[in-house]
């Protein structure tokens, strides 16, 4: 399986391509970053690029992938909905469209959030934006697309995230995740199950489109076996 990674330096991102470099299935991985990730893996090739809306000179390296890995995002704090929504809505779409004309029978896979609005007409502004990326997603000609609403996500294995407000959360939250396991199972999942839930999607699929955080947990598991 070669694998397309966006969002391989964010926290979710680090995840996920942990994942897939210890993954034997996974051939290939091809992250798409601004900034080098500083990884270096046999089975890993990354792509320096800055203009995430136009994709024209990387079409030749784009090709021939068999699932895309869309982890790329920011925070809506501090931001109004137009310049959110340029970041969540215009930069997915605009790497879905390429991806979708140049692999067609690729598995797409995008991160959105617990909570995410897919009626559009919620009063949380970050929640709209979200269910328009995943509606529009879900439109695409891909062979199989796949949105993922995780909750509380609890990084493993040393990664951190790149964002200082969430390392602060994480600072005083991340002792607590054996509770927050303990209390509330549905809503609470790791770096790794994400990572291992989008593999075993890509490779077997997943009984519904919209999966929310008890079923990437469910899926994790299944891979992990």
């Amino acid at each position: 399986m070669k694998v397309v990674l966006f969002g391989a330096t964010g926290m979710v991102g680090q995840g996920v391509l942990r994942e897939c470099l210890l993954a034997p299935d996974v051939e290939q991985v091809l992250v798409v970053v601004r900034a080098p990730t500083g990884r270096r893996h046999e089975k890993l090739r990354e792509v320096i690029h800055q203009d995430f809306m136009d994709y024209g000179a990387l079409e030749a390296s784009l090709q021939g992938h068999d699932a895309c890995f869309f982890c790329l995002g920011v925070s809506s704090a501090g931001m109004g909905e137009q310049a959110y929504s340029r970041v969540t809505y215009d930069v997915t779409l605009a790497a879905a469209r390429v991806l979708s004309r140049l692999n067609p029978t690729m598995t797409f896979i995008y991160v959105s959030g617990a909570g995410t609005d897919g009626t559009e007409q919620g009063r949380a502004m970050w929640a709209r934006v979200k269910g328009r990326t995943e509606n529009a997603l879900l439109r695409l000609p891909f062979r199989a697309a796949y949105m993922f609403r995780p909750g509380f996500i609890q990084p493993l294995h040393g990664i951190v995230s790149r964002t200082r407000l969430y390392r602060s959360l994480y600072a005083v939250l991340g002792p607590l995740y054996p509770v927050f396991k303990r209390l509330a199972p549905r809503f609470v999942t790791t770096t790794e199950a994400v990572g291992l839930a989008m593999l075993e999607v890509a490779r077997s699929g997943a009984p519904k489109q919209v999966l929310e955080n008890d079923d990437i947990n469910a899926l994790a598991a299944r891979g992990a076996r």
